[in-house]
């Protein structure tokens, strides 16, 4: 509400004393406006820092810069870049100026309780006591903690704050308290527990910070954060839904509509390949589960003919299966059998990245087997994945294919998906098949 409004202010300044560049100052705003809240919700640290801040700040700022001023050198002379980049120095000085006042503000406002974050700490142990204690003395932070919950009979943060209940109340006590705020600490529960409790639907929106198992350590990341002397990392909640999301189906409407123009040919000669070696019914027609559970068709170019609709829905693997002559081979060692999966993505059915479809036999033996495969499902599945360009295709640990694919989920955003589809055409054309 105040930080991100100010830069803005700051970085549009040039265009109160100067007409030049005004199209080049409203870019570089916009796209350090971007850069600096991660194209994300913004938060401000905990531990509010100038200092700390100023070199990611500067870096940030600078990248912006580089590449407004990289097109303007293109397009125009070079007294043009020195003039421009003139302009941006002043406004990056106010900024940082202007991020010096943003953080007293919001001090100011901490210490008299005007901002605070109704939080709630998952564990009672020793840690959490001393936490709680720290963010009573010191309303700099902006948490107030309003208890905690744990499994165990008994916890040393009782003598703080009160038990609000165990692992499993979390949502009736977020709910309760109003809570926005989770604080993840010692004490007695499973880490299988936390992470089925921290994700439901009360306890989504809430920010999830957890103190690192070994917290003398120092941490090396680029977002650290810290209450008192013991670090505190932000975890990053999985957003499945908004613009992002958007974007990625805009791009699966766009390229698979452009893919199966170009590829029509390819696609073609396949379909008659496979007539010919096999006969009739080129098209393999597959029950599979997608998004949310959903069943959908999946298609596939034919490489094998079942001897029954049974055996295609539960037989494991056909790799090494001798119906399968050479035309099927070939399709599968070169992935030239998944191209009509593009008029599943076409149609919302599928997307181009994400985890791959099982049929639902598999998927209710799997769900009961392997932990956290049902997870998979929270969003569409793709064409490839994270754990196919990572060598799990074919008969391969289904334990690791379901940690693969929701690291990907709780990991996700576009330049992923390109990395993924960047990776997926090397393995295609270096045929590694299965």
């Amino acid at each position: 509400m105040l930080v991100l409004p100010v830069d803005a202010l700051f970085l549009l300044a040039p265009i109160l004393w100067t007409t030049q560049h005004v199209r080049a100052t409203l870019t570089m705003t916009g796209l350090s406006l971007l850069m600096l809240c991660r194209f994300t919700r913004y938060r401000a640290r905990l531990h509010l820092s100038v200092l700390d801040d100023l070199p990611d700040l500067l870096g940030r700022l600078l990248t912006a810069t580089a590449a407004v001023a990289t097109v303007i050198a293109l397009r125009h002379q070079a007294e043009a870049v020195t003039v421009f980049l003139a302009h941006t120095a002043a406004a990056i000085g106010l900024v940082v100026a202007g991020r010096i006042v943003t953080s007293q503000v919001i001090l100011w406002s901490r210490r008299r309780r005007i901002t605070v974050h109704e939080t709630v700490l998952i564990g009672g142990g020793e840690l959490s006591a001393e936490l709680a204690q720290v963010l009573e003395r010191h309303p700099r932070y902006g948490l107030q903690v309003v208890g905690f919950v744990d499994d165990a009979a008994d916890c040393d943060a009782q003598s703080v704050v009160p038990r609000l209940g165990g692992i499993a109340d979390l949502d009736r006590v977020v709910s309760e308290a109003r809570a926005d705020v989770l604080l993840v600490s010692d004490g007695d529960f499973s880490e299988r527990d936390l992470l089925d409790a921290v994700r439901t639907p009360a306890c989504i929106d809430c920010d999830l910070l957890v103190v690192p198992r070994m917290h003398y350590f120092h941490t090396q990341l680029g977002q650290s954060d810290q209450i008192g002397s013991i670090p505190v990392m932000r975890i990053r909640t999985p957003n499945l839904t908004g613009p992002a999301w958007a974007i990625k189906r805009a791009f699966d409407v766009v390229v698979s509509g452009v893919l199966l123009v170009l590829l029509a040919p390819v696609i073609g000669l396949c379909a008659l390949a496979v007539r010919i070696e096999g006969g009739p019914g080129v098209l393999f027609r597959q029950t599979r589960v997608g998004g949310n559970g959903e069943l959908f068709e999946c298609l596939k170019l034919r490489t094998m003919r079942s001897a029954d609709d049974r055996e295609s829905c539960t037989t494991w693997s056909i790799a090494a299966d001798d119906r399968v002559g050479p035309v099927g081979r070939l399709l599968r060692r070169t992935s030239l059998d998944e191209l009509p999966q593009l008029w599943n993505i076409l149609r919302g059915d599928m997307t181009l990245v994400g985890p791959r479809p099982e049929r639902p036999y598999f998927v209710e033996q799997f769900s009961a087997t392997y932990d956290r495969y049902a997870q998979r499902h929270r969003v569409r599945a793709g064409l490839t994945g994270f754990a196919q360009v990572s060598g799990l295709r074919g008969d391969t640990s289904i334990a690791d294919r379901a940690r693969h694919d929701n690291y990907y989920i709780e990991n996700w955003s576009l330049w992923l998906d390109v990395k993924i589809l960047v990776r997926t055409v090397a393995e295609v054309f270096l045929a590694h098949g299965r």
